[in-house]
């Protein structure tokens, strides 16, 4: 009994004394913890923004304080260039930001947040143009190639240029009569990759391309050596038959092509859908190209059956895995009708 009552007159005490804390703590100033949940009033706007130093590729940048009823916690701070942004934090009132461009014009903007997440307006933002540190200009991309060509689309790739600074993008122009450049594509992407797609082309035409490279500051490389393609002729009318044996992962598919058109194929690339997991394990009649987004097999006629005459006929057949059949079967881009036997 007498330990029971010892055990109750220590947790009194004990109590009494945290209550004690919390009165002192209270009348010393502190903010209990609830405080800042029930706090709803924001911080002021912080002032705006001055530059204190800046070189070609870093800026140091401070504004006066925000005020706040209980107390600022930190300073969120925007910097964006054209369509890309970064946000950084300080709790302060003042920051160095690093791995800025040269030349870039980038705007910043600074606002307050408190203990309960409470946001200031922004301040006034601060457009700055960071000083050059690029003087060259691009080398010259390397000729294109043009590694697929269809009746309207023609894609090209080139070796890249050779940049001090920094690549920004690479300009393709179409050549046409007496010289005159028009552009037909611009690749942005950071860095820019070395390879274009070009739509919207003719059938059956001869066009010649060139390529620029420009670098953040805006210089302009040399052009590129000339590359000339011609498109493929109209995608052609087509039909196929199909003759499938399966089991249960995987199929013997024997296909049947017809020209339906009114004009010969002379030369014919065909595609189908065609799964990742799938594996050809033969082939016959044609000669496999490569896989398209991993979607779609591609193959191309073999040196005996490139020509098809109008209402002719090409054969050719495969052993792979999987269920997926043969099927959104294209020839030369042309879509063609598909009817199993």
């Amino acid at each position: 009994m007498r330990d029971h009552r010892s055990r109750k007159i220590r947790s009194k005490a004990a109590a009494l004394a945290a209550c004690a804390l919390a009165v002192t703590l209270i009348a010393a100033g502190a903010t209990p913890a609830h405080a800042a949940a029930d706090d709803t009033e924001r911080p002021t706007a912080p002032g705006p923004i001055t530059v204190v130093a800046v070189d070609t590729t870093w800026v140091e940048l401070t504004w006066a304080a925000s005020t706040d009823n209980v107390g600022v916690v930190r300073y969120p701070v925007g910097a964006r260039f054209e369509d890309f942004g970064a946000q950084y934090s300080t709790d302060t009132n003042s920051i160095r930001i690093t791995d800025l461009r040269p030349s870039r014009t980038y705007t910043f903007s600074v606002w307050a947040l408190d203990a309960a997440g409470n946001s200031s307006a922004s301040n006034p933002t601060l457009r700055l143009t960071m000083p050059p540190g690029d003087d060259q200009p691009p080398s010259a991309p390397g000729q294109p190639v043009a590694y697929d060509v269809a009746a309207t689309v023609v894609r090209l790739r080139w070796a890249h240029s050779v940049e001090n600074v920094a690549l920004d993008r690479y300009e393709v122009f179409r050549v046409d009569a007496g010289g005159t450049l028009t552009r037909v594509r611009e690749v942005y992407q950071y860095p820019p990759v070395n390879s274009a797609q070009i739509s919207g082309l003719a059938p059956n035409t001869t066009y010649t391309f060139v390529v620029q490279a420009r670098d953040e500051v805006g210089h302009l490389s040399p052009l590129s050596a000339p590359v000339t393609v011609t498109t493929l002729p109209p995608p052609p009318s087509c039909a196929v038959r199909s003759v499938v044996r399966q089991w249960s992962d995987g199929f013997v598919a024997h296909l049947v092509v017809e020209n339906t058109g009114t004009t010969a194929i002379d030369g014919w690339t065909m595609t189908w859908r065609f799964w990742a997991s799938q594996q050809v394990h033969g082939i016959w009649g044609a000669t496999i190209v490569d896989r398209l987004n991993n979607s779609y097999l591609r193959v191309r006629n073999t040196g005996r059956n490139a020509v098809i005459p109008p209402g002719g006929t090409v054969s050719l057949g495969l052993v792979a895995s999987g269920t997926q059949l043969p099927e959104e079967v294209t020839l030369n881009g042309g879509l063609c009708t598909v009817a199993d036997e």
